[in-house]
């Protein structure tokens, strides 16, 4: 692998002017094709093979309009007046009569015909049933629902909106979060190099390649549903893989500059070193993130495609592009004017580096942690596996309106129906009952064995049509109760009593159903994701280090990561402690969180591990010291991958302030989980293990070595022939 990197950054470093035109051809094109295909975002997802999703099917068959997007416009009356009042309801049914006029709307129910009014009088639920499907209500048909109801909020009535579609819930992500990280990257890679321009070529790349890779899931946001966290989820690992593969290429290149090296010789071969590194740790990412089609559900296998589209993006710039670019700076990547405050010390840094390696700082926390390994060793293992105990109370759920900030419209209807209705009027269940061949009694016998189940508030039925009626089931507890996911599985174990007699086949969905069923099928396709993810990368990884003792500890360290990151997440997003610093509102831990970040920080801690190891096998092939080899290659590996998990985490970390709870949790897991990862077990618990080991981690039979090629990932075989043809 090395020969075929040094070759290609040696073609792209020659060839530099046609590179560059080519990637901005390509970039170019993509975002055209982007904006001619017009395609736009959507939450819409699909649980194939479950109950809740063979029930829309029936719907969307034969009952259609009831199968789309669906808001609960919720009125309250001011202090001292009720909805019942001759003027307060007569602006509600003013404001619904022109709700039945919106455009895409089907159906607009009057809260005062099934009597959808609070005990207290207080508050009154109507329903808009759209035509289109969630994905497809246009935001000029929700605008539109907004000016509907300007006679009750002419009459002092407080209107606020929830369901599955509700004016706002279309509203695009700031951009806050990406400008943000791109500026901690900055400023970390200033400090790391001292050179604007050293600074700045990671950066544009990283810059580059997210453009070009968002621009490609935009296109294909219009033939298929591209949920808005996948969105999120690509500029995050776009930025911050795209970054750190360059920062380790521009590392490997600028020391080989200041060992006297001209940028013609140094290009190449800091691709055909550091970049074998940088191929391997990207595609366990990609392994890692593809990996999330096997899970059987829609959005999430779009969201890892996506993501692992951008990682792949990042590796292609940053073997291609990068060292174009870095022909063009030629040694300006070594130049330190651009930060006068800063200069003498992050020159003399980066000199001693490359001179005197044996003196900087992370050769003397690699020293430490060599002397130290084994308290270390255990104290750090029990630190994480107690930072780990949290993830036992985990409760998975898809968060609704509660879990947003208190200023949204969402949460604010959620609050009222709440208070005045119970918990479960925010999660209705739906029965689609099939009706053909019903009793003329079958219907309110049906409706009333329902209403006999535990936990069940309210039942009421809807007519009949096209042989099809919905039967709808409020529970007394909310959607993410756990007696909510009781009731509808007890509902479903009791089919054949409560249909006995009426004629009627039912299938219990709607959005609350969906939602655990979404989170059954993600417990169960749990045990089978982890077997072939980790599977596919234990064979990576053992074809990259021809040892099985190295993807073995890989997987370790992974696991007390990922267990770390999902203990602070419970203990923060669920729990509380802290939250309110962060802007949270407890609540269910997002159902789909643990399958997808248990991907991306795999990806992210075999990403470390290649950096750190790598360097450290080159060592241990050249001297044949175990010991000395670890603490060597840490030492040389230390200043680098902090800088990278750093700009991870400040990537990570920006999103923490963004609206949405599911990106708040994901940001803040993944900022909490690259930092675990990188200080705490790739650059502590690693090289304390290995230390411990010594050469047996490297232990390999003959038929092992005859079986697995050397991929040469170090550049070791590079740099002999290179020597070989130079003398």
């Amino acid at each position: 692998m090395s020969v075929y990197l040094f070759r290609l950054g040696r073609f792209a470093y020659r060839r530099r002017r046609a590179v560059l035109a080519g990637w901005l051809l390509v970039l170019v094109a993509v975002v055209a094709i982007s904006l001619g295909a017009g395609g736009k975002e959507n939450n819409s997802f699909s649980v194939p093979n479950t109950e809740s999703q063979n029930a829309l099917n029936v719907l969307q068959d034969r009952l259609p309009a009831f199968s789309g997007g669906q808001t609960q416009v919720v009125f309250a009356a001011a202090n001292g007046t009720k909805v019942t009042d001759p003027a307060q309801q007569a602006a509600i049914e003013s404001a619904v009569a022109n709700l039945a006029h919106a455009p895409q709307v089907a159906v607009a129910t009057d809260p005062f015909n099934p009597r959808l009014v609070s005990p207290d009088g207080q508050v009154a639920l109507a329903s808009v049933q759209f035509s289109a499907s969630q994905a497809n209500v246009k935001t000029s048909s929700l605008d539109a629902v907004v000016r509907a109801v300007a006679p009750a909020k002419a009459a002092g009535l407080n209107v606020q909106y929830s369901g599955s579609v509700y004016p706002g819930s279309n509203a695009r992500l700031s951009e806050t979060p990406e400008l943000v990280g791109i500026l901690a990257a900055a400023l970390i890679l200033l400090v790391t190099f001292g050179s604007v321009v050293a600074a700045g070529v990671p950066i544009v790349t990283a810059m580059l390649g997210v453009v070009a890779a968002l621009m490609g899931v935009g296109a294909l946001a219009a033939v298929i549903d591209v949920p808005s966290a996948a969105t999120s989820l690509g500029l995050m690992l776009g930025l911050s893989t795209g970054i750190d593969y360059a920062l380790f290429i521009v590392s490997r290149h600028r020391t080989n500059l200041l060992n006297g090296m001209s940028p013609a010789e140094s290009v190449p071969l800091a691709l055909g070193t550091a970049g074998g590194s940088v191929v391997f740790a990207a595609l366990t990412v990609v392994i890692a993130l593809a990996g999330l089609s096997v899970v059987g559900i829609p959005f999430l296998t779009v969201m890892g495609l996506s993501a692992a589209g951008a990682v792949m993006t990042a590796l292609l710039i940053a073997i291609t592009l990068l060292p174009a670019l870095l022909g063009f700076a030629g040694q300006r990547v070594t130049r330190f004017r651009s930060l006068p405050g800063m200069r003498g010390h992050a020159e003399r840094v980066a000199r001693q580096g490359a001179a005197e390696p044996h003196r900087i700082w992370g050769a003397r926390w690699a020293r430490f942690v060599i002397r130290r390994r084994i308290p270390l060793l255990v104290g750090g293992v029990a630190a994480l596996a107690v930072l780990s105990v949290p993830v036992a109370g985990i409760q998975l759920g898809l968060p609704g309106g509660e879990s947003q900030p208190k200023s949204t419209t969402v949460r604010q209807a959620s609050d009222l129906t709440t208070q005045h209705f119970g918990a479960g009027f925010n999660g209705p269940l739906l029965v689609v009952a099939d009706t053909t061949s019903a009793t003329s009694t079958g219907l309110t016998t049906l409706a009333h064995r329902l209403g006999t189940e535990p936990d069940v508030a309210t039942v009421s039925t809807g007519a009949v049509q096209n042989g099809v009626s919905i039967v709808q089931v409020i529970p007394k507890t909310g959607p993410n109760d756990k007696a909510t996911s009781d009731l509808v599985s007890q509902i479903r174990h009791d089919r054949p009593t409560i249909q006995a007699g009426t004629g009627i086949h039912y299938l219990v969905g709607g959005t609350t159903a969906s939602n655990i069923d979404t989170s059954a099928k993600l417990s169960a396709a749990m045990p089978v994701f982890l077997g072939v993810v980790v599977g596919l990368a234990f064979l990576l990884l053992t074809f990259a280090f021809r040892t099985i003792l190295v993807p073995l500890k890989s997987i370790v360290g992974f696991l007390l990561s990922v267990g770390a990151a999902f203990g602070a997440q419970v203990a923060v997003f669920q729990w509380g402690w802290g939250a309110s610093l962060l802007g949270v509102t407890p609540s269910e831990t997002v159902s789909f969180l643990p399958v997808l970040l248990l991907a991306i920080i795999f990806g992210l801690s075999s990403d470390y591990e290649v950096f750190v190891v790598s360097r450290i096998k080159e060592d241990f092939t050249l001297t044949g010291d175990a010991r000395g080899a670890v603490e060597r290659g840490t030492g040389q590996s230390a200043r680098v991958v902090t800088a990278a998990a750093l700009i991870m985490f400040g990537v990570f970390v920006a999103f923490v302030f963004a609206a949405d709870p599911a990106i708040k949790a994901i940001g803040f897991t993944l900022a909490v989980g690259v930092l675990f990862d990188a200080f705490i077990v790739r650059l502590t618990l690693v090289p304390a293990a290995m230390a411990i080991l010594g050469s047996r981690l490297w232990y390999h039979p003959q038929w092992f070595a005859r079986l697995v090629p050397d991929a040469d990932i170090e550049g070791q075989r590079l740099e002999r022939e290179l020597a070989s043809s130079a003398a």
